[in-house]
């Protein structure tokens, strides 16, 4: 079957696609907060001089892009609150582990919180918001929070990445399908 980019199986009529469901979102942030955990317990086992070792990745440091998905997600849990974020936070408010773990927990809790608060309702709804150059934008909740765990994602690999280069140990697998796998071995 061919797919064109827009989603679409080429030669299926244009419609509506509704392609998450709530419990689709639920599950999806299940597995990102469980990556994020995973990620947290590598980065447990690396000194604090590691932590903030400049590595020439996109974000300078281990603790840099810890704080960094920490700061996107708190905006984007911003923008669902209906509020404006101030923009991106400083990387220094996570002098260690411990920290990132808090704030990451904090974030879980606001994140589980605006998804309860939304509901099943508002998977399909657009959120308008206005973006860090002030532009409005309006997206889907379900693309924006597809959004929120494909940008983790992203930026937990580079963090592999960085504790591999310091010959530190990486996360246990992070994959979409050992999250599965171990939801059903634990059900």
């Amino acid at each position: 079957m061919k797919i064109r980019h827009n989603g679409r199986s080429a030669g299926t009529p244009k419609s509506k696609l509704n392609l998450m469901t709530y419990d689709d979102l639920r599950l999806l942030i299940d597995y990102h907060y469980w990556a994020c955990d995973r990620v947290l317990d590598a980065v447990s086992a690396i000194t604090l001089e590691q932590f903030t070792r400049p590595m020439g990745s996109s974000f300078s440091s281990v603790r840099d892009t810890v704080a960094h998905i920490c700061a996107a997600e708190r905006i984007w849990i911003t923008r669902l609150k209906s509020e404006k974020p101030q923009g991106l936070q400083k990387p220094d408010r996570l002098p260690d582990v411990d920290a990132a773990r808090k704030e990451w927990a904090e974030l879980e809790g606001e994140m589980r919180e605006q998804l309860a608060r939304l509901g099943p309702e508002a998977v399909e709804r657009t959120i308008g918001y206005q973006d860090l150059r002030g532009n409005d934008q309006s997206d889907v909740l379900w693309q924006m929070l597809q959004h929120v765990v494909n940008h983790g994602t992203y930026h937990r690999g580079q963090i592999t990445t960085m504790l591999r280069q310091m010959d530190a140990a990486p996360p246990k697998s992070m994959d979409l399908i050992a999250f599965y796998r171990e939801r059903k071995r634990n059900a």
